[in-house]
């Protein structure tokens, strides 16, 4: 890898190796050890895959969890100081399950980035290895890896690691919150076909108003503002040439990158360069209109839709098949009939389209 190499992934991911070696063997598959000799990542992948069982059965349990005492109605004489949570065993063993998924590690390494920086053998490049959801799945655990055994299992370290790559907050998120680290990701990948740049520096709040920056910053009233206090890293953030370098600040890297993207997104809904539902799909159509609403869905603009089908038949005896369309935040429902169930779904998919585009 290149010194520049380095130093993007580390930006991405909010870490600075001491041993930059680790760093690199987490990028080395298999097929290019046996040619080249020298480590793989493989035993990278076992170590982070426990960490990040670790870090999110972690951060379940802070979010989810409480303990009694916590309670307004707790009596210190009469009850006990137990432990509970909003969820039983099988719902956080599914949301757990989620988080950890292949084709969640696979879509965080795109979005990232670091999939194209994949050190692998002629094999694996022949085979373009690198774009199966296997390959970034392993690779996440490997980074994960390599930051346990870098940092000495230091705990803080690994959990804003996890913060960063996995974004837990962001996939937990009410769907009533707007989540800016999201919003700009979909933002810069539409405009630019690119990715957010980030860089993580360690600060104090007298950065917030000592230090010159020619950009557009996170302002605080230092005076009234208690989170000035806590500031303990400054994130920057870059996504267009022809835009200007933001600034956030925060008492973890994580809520600096959230900081920031704030920061973004609220430069450009003031300067109108924010995406509204009806630009979002350039040819509302028929034929994609599913995979359509789909995307807005995943784009949080609303929920997954979902669809019933009815089979009946008609005086001929040929099939009818009826589609019944519902979106959670929607009071109406939407129906379709053909003669085929493939179809049907089309039509009413493309009625929901409509709708939430008001055309």
């Amino acid at each position: 890898m290149e010194n520049n190499d380095f130093m993007f992934i580390q930006d991405q991911i909010g870490y600075q190796f001491e041993n930059p070696d680790l760093l690199q063997q987490a990028f080395v598959r298999r097929s290019y050890s046996k040619e080249n000799r020298g480590e793989d990542n493989e035993v990278l992948e076992f170590i982070g895959d426990k960490v990040l069982d670790f870090i999110v059965v972690m951060a379940l349990t802070e979010k989810y969890g409480y303990f009694l005492s916590e309670c307004d109605d707790f009596d210190k004489n009469n009850d006990y100081n137990e432990f509970c949570s909003e969820y039983d065993e099988n719902e956080l063993t599914e949301i757990k399950k989620k988080l950890v998924e292949k084709k969640m590690l696979a879509r965080k390494i795109d979005t990232l980035g670091l999939g194209e920086y994949l050190i692998m053998g002629k094999g694996d490049i022949k085979n373009r290895v690198q774009e199966e959801d296997s390959v970034k799945e392993d690779l996440f655990e490997a980074i994960l890896g390599a930051v346990a055994l870098d940092s000495k299992w230091n705990l803080s370290e690994l959990r804003e690691v996890v913060a960063i790559m996995l974004d837990i907050d962001s996939e937990l998120v009410e769907r009533d919150s707007l989540d800016y680290v999201k919003q700009i990701q979909d933002w810069t990948g539409k405009r630019y076909k690119s990715i957010p740049f980030y860089h993580f520096e360690k600060t104090g709040y007298e950065a917030t108003f000592y230090y010159p920056f020619d950009g557009i910053s996170q302002t605080f009233n230092v005076l009234g503002d208690s989170r000035v206090n806590k500031i303990q890293f400054a994130c920057y953030l870059k996504i267009g040439n022809d835009l200007p370098v933001f600034r956030g600040f925060g008492n973890s890297k994580s809520e600096a990158r959230k900081a920031v993207c704030k920061v973004a997104y609220d430069y450009l809904e003031k300067n109108d360069l924010i995406n509204t539902i009806s630009t979002e799909i350039e040819n509302p159509n028929k034929s994609q209109a599913i995979n359509q609403l789909e995307t807005l869905a995943r784009r949080g603009y609303f929920s997954i839709p979902t669809y019933e089908f009815r089979q009946s038949y008609d005086r001929n005896g040929n099939p009818v098949w009826e589609c019944e369309g519902h979106i959670l935040e929607m009071e109406e429902g939407f129906t379709a009939k053909s003669s085929s169930k493939k179809e049907a779904k089309k039509l009413c998919a493309f009625q929901m389209l409509k709708r939430v585009l008001n055309k």
